[in-house]
């Protein structure tokens, strides 16, 4: 009988402590939770929300375009030490002033081909000097952009291929060809350059 109440007291302190551990178990579960909901709060107040499908497309560089016979900037070719005014248009009058912009394509900078003629007597005479790797840089009302010389050619004068539009930002230069033929030259003389950097205007304050 003496035997039976020391096993039946075990018993009964076990699962006092059994209770007890169970407790405290759940308690500090319980108070963990409470800690992580308030600590994690801010980081998840905290979270950059979603691009909005509504934003406002990027500003065009040239919010007006150019008139003919307009100054639209500067071409800077430094292997050949030229700064070449560069003029709406490419009509006998604008050609006579500089590098001539051809109206149909786009303003410097903008995606797609940007083409520029000039004399190969006068503005374009040192291009075929020009090679592969070769910069140019051009400085506009939307800032400078340098472009990078990939690859030179000898077209057709009635190659439309000059002027074909293209998936990034190019520029084209192109002039008559032979260089120094006499008369009207049959062919043309084609540099084609890809957009690498992009410098914006100086914003004096």
């Amino acid at each position: 009988m003496h035997k039976v109440k020391l096993l039946w007291g075990k018993l009964v302190t076990i699962l006092f402590l059994g209770f007890v551990v169970l407790g405290i178990g759940c308690s500090s579960w319980a108070l963990f939770n409470i800690w992580g909901q308030s600590h994690y709060a801010p980081l998840k107040a905290l979270r950059i929300p979603a691009q909005s499908a509504n934003v406002e497309p990027d500003k065009p560089l040239y919010p007006v375009r150019p008139a003919e016979g307009d100054n639209i900037g500067i071409v800077t070719i430094p292997a050949l030490h030229q700064k070449l005014p560069i003029i709406e248009g490419t009509g006998e009058d604008e050609l006579k002033k500089g590098v001539g912009h051809f109206a149909q394509s786009v303003l410097p900078g903008e995606k797609d081909n940007c083409v520029l003629s000039g004399h190969r007597d006068t503005v374009f005479s040192g291009l075929g000097k020009l090679k592969t790797g070769d910069m140019l840089i051009v400085q506009t009302s939307s800032g400078a952009y340098t472009y990078e010389i990939k690859r030179t050619r000898i077209v057709d004068k009635d190659d439309r291929t000059v002027i074909i539009p293209a998936d990034r930002a190019v520029l084209t230069l192109t002039t008559c060809y032979p260089f120094g033929y006499l008369g009207s030259a049959p062919e043309r003389y084609v540099i084609s350059a890809d957009l690498v950097t992009h410098e914006p205007p100086v914003v004096l304050r």
